[in-house]
């Protein structure tokens, strides 16, 4: 590969800088090299006193898809704009020789930018699953959205590559290397950059310095700067500092806006618009925002909340802002601690409050003394190991189902008991049950209501027991859930607990003329990634060919589907662009059907609500007060193959 800058490449940039003015893809992306660098690992890029502003040379490609082993001893950029094609979910991948980072923006602000996949050895050149951290996460985008998008590669020596690849809607199942159609380069500063504060840094006084670099084009710079993300994203007038030609200010200063100094514990929120040298030609910059730490103490390690802790960890959190000494307060009640006083000063960060019980909950409390005053902190709390875990619904869940079955991972307790009710304050006694038992039914609950619950535990041969357990809680939903998926689990069929998915929704496993299947061959049964809500979906494969493919779900719950005056079924599906091209159905009670309208649906690449007035089922007989049965499946057309994914069947009220 020739080693020199690469002006023609400089030259298609600026002229291409009007071109993407608009935030469409231009059909390339740029790639940066730095050469004569040692080392495999990203660092070795990123630490070079060259990077980032001064490489070796810079191209432009018509892909994220680089050229098979050009060199040795490099390091390698790739930056630009990823244009989605329609909203949707999307994963991406990567892969290179050597290690290999891919970062992607929720918008089109690099500073907003974080990693979303990575090679932490190498890869061949297009070889997508050697290690589990080469792929992302589902990440939801829009369409036509301008999104930033960086690969980092670093080569020492032997092959050497780098290629990003997506999958999502219109694109198709992934992984699909990322094309130019749907990318455009780097181009230069547009807007003002390089916030200083960082974005989202925490700033340790009560004024500062802000400190942007000017886009390409800019000559003055509107200012806003607020508490208020929503007002300086809208320009409020209160936010409005004033336009200026300097590419800095000071805040929080005497003589300066807000004279009276910044406040502890309070983030701020700040934008530079960038002003043409016209006058009236604008381009509206990104919020960012940095914070002024509390007086009190703050992060506490545990963690407020955490469970499962070591009974000989030590407790940690960072000094309030300005802060002298500590006075730490340790107990088992939350009164006594949050009232407690007369501690000795405490110096250090840290505090060792000696070996814990096990399955026992602590609170404590820290005060930050300033000198003039002490400020008084919040009371965090943490559950050492050997207690009642892993609720179900979790803690704090929202739209659970009105006839929930509560089940936890025990602790060292032989027995419990279960307390449950709508008011925390005087929870009743429910029930109780033996080591091995762990779940409860609480019957058919309100819709649209907080519940709390609680697990003591005894254990006669343990000196420490009783425990009474941390008070949990969830939400009922305000629409009724026929089945959203999360119920299901990969327990063996002779245990009493197993509820495997094609277990309860019945495919055409061992029916020649039904050729769909429900789940996966191995565990996990149900779909775990592909989700619309909680944490699992429902993966139907269809072979239309045989004549038919559909799942039916026997109802033992929710027959009524009159309740609260429900009237629309919806059903949440999601295809694939390689499905073969069909419609969908549902049937109730095994003959009253009704088809979707879009013809291609199993072909949709995000999920999608299927809403359903309940009168065209009782306009075919269905007594909607006594529903049996349930039945889902594409309609065949063409005769193909596919795979679905359906989640949150659920059954809704009228809109109030």
């Amino acid at each position: 590969m020739c080693r020199k800058l690469m002006y023609l490449a400089s030259f298609v940039l600026l002229l291409s800088l009007f071109s993407n003015a608009s935030g469409q893809p231009t059909g390339n992306i740029l790639w940066e090299f730095w050469y004569d660098m040692s080392g495999t690992s990203v660092t070795n890029l990123t630490n070079d006193p060259r990077y980032p502003d001064n490489p070796d040379m810079s191209e432009l490609r018509e892909s994220f898809d680089s050229e098979l082993d050009p060199d040795d001893d490099y390091g390698c950029r790739v930056r630009g704009y990823l244009y989605p094609p329609a909203d949707g979910d999307y994963e991406f991948w990567v892969s290179g020789d050597d290690n290999c980072e891919l970062w992607l923006s929720e918008n089109a602000d690099p500073s907003s930018a974080s990693k979303i996949c990575e090679v932490p050895g190498w890869t061949n050149q297009h070889e997508w699953t050697k290690f589990p951290q080469q792929k992302s996460t589902f990440i939801t985008l829009q369409g036509g959205k301008k999104y930033y998008i960086e690969g980092l590669m670093k080569e020492g020596g032997g092959g050497d590559t780098l290629t990003a690849g997506w999958g999502g809607p219109v694109i198709g199942e992934g992984p699909v290397v990322i094309d130019g159609a749907y990318l455009s380069p780097w181009l230069g500063w547009s807007t003002a950059h390089n916030p200083d504060p960082a974005n989202g840094a925490e700033v340790q006084d009560t004024w500062s310095s802000v400190i942007w670099g000017p886009g390409n084009t800019a000559v003055s710079h509107d200012v806003y700067f607020g508490d208020n993300f929503d007002d300086v994203n809208a320009g409020a007038e209160s936010t409005f500092l004033g336009n200026q030609t300097k590419t800095d200010i000071v805040v929080g200063f005497p003589g300066f806006p807000f004279p009276d100094g910044l406040v502890p514990g309070t983030t701020y929120y700040w934008r530079i618009d960038d002003v043409e040298a016209d006058g009236t030609t604008k381009h509206k910059g990104f919020v960012w925002s940095f914070s002024i730490p509390p007086k009190t103490a703050y992060n506490p390690d545990p963690a407020d909340g955490s469970v499962s802790i070591d009974p000989n960890e030590d407790l940690s959190w960072t000094e309030g802002f300005g802060s002298i000494l500590h006075y730490v307060y340790f107990g088992d009640n939350f009164d006594e601690v949050s009232n407690a006083t007369g501690a000795l000063p405490h110096g250090s960060t840290s505090y060792e409050p000696g070996s814990l019980k096990l399955a026992q909950t602590y609170y404590w409390r820290v005060d930050a003394f300033h000198g003039a005053e002490t400020y008084k902190g919040d009371v965090w709390s943490f559950t050492t190991e050997g207690a009642v875990s892993s609720p179900s619904p979790a803690n704090g869940a929202v739209d659970v189902t009105q006839t929930p079955v509560l089940t936890w991972a025990p602790g060292l307790g032989a027995s419990h008991e279960v307390y449950f009710g709508a008011d925390a304050t005087s929870l009743e006694l429910k029930g109780s049950g033996n080591l091995g038992s762990e779940s409860f039914e609480p019957g058919q609950l309100e819709w649209n209501t907080t519940y709390y619950w609680r697990i003591d535990e005894a254990n006669n041969t343990n000196a420490e027991s009783p425990w009474t357990g941390l008070l949990w809680s969830f939400t009922t939903a305000d629409f009724l859930i026929i089945d959203d998926m999360e119920a299901y689990n990969d327990l063996d069929p002779a245990d009493p607990a197993s509820n495997r998915i094609f277990l309860a929704w019945l495919d055409g496993f061992g029916d020649p003329t039904n050729g769909s299947l429900v789940g996966y061959d191995n565990p996990p049964f149900a779909e775990q990634r592909i989700v619309h809500s909680g944490s699992q979906s429902m993966p139907m494969s269809y072979d239309s060919s045989v004549g038919k493919s559909e799942a039916t779900l026997t109802l033992t719950s929710n027959r009524d589907w009159t309740v609260k005056g429900v009237d629309t079924l919806t059903i949440w599906f999601r295809g694939s662009l390689d499905n073969a091209a069909e419609t969908l159905y549902v049937t109730l009670n095994g003959n009253a059907r009704v088809d979707h309208d879009n013809p291609d649906a199993a072909t949709v690449m995000s999920w999608t609500p299927w809403n359903i007035d309940l009168t065209r089922f009782a306009d075919q007989g269905v007594n909607l007060t006594n529903v049996n049965s349930i039945t889902v499946g594409p309609n065949s057309v063409t005769g193909g193959t596919g795979m679905m994914y359906f989640d949150d069947i659920r059954l809704y009220p009228p809109a109030p």
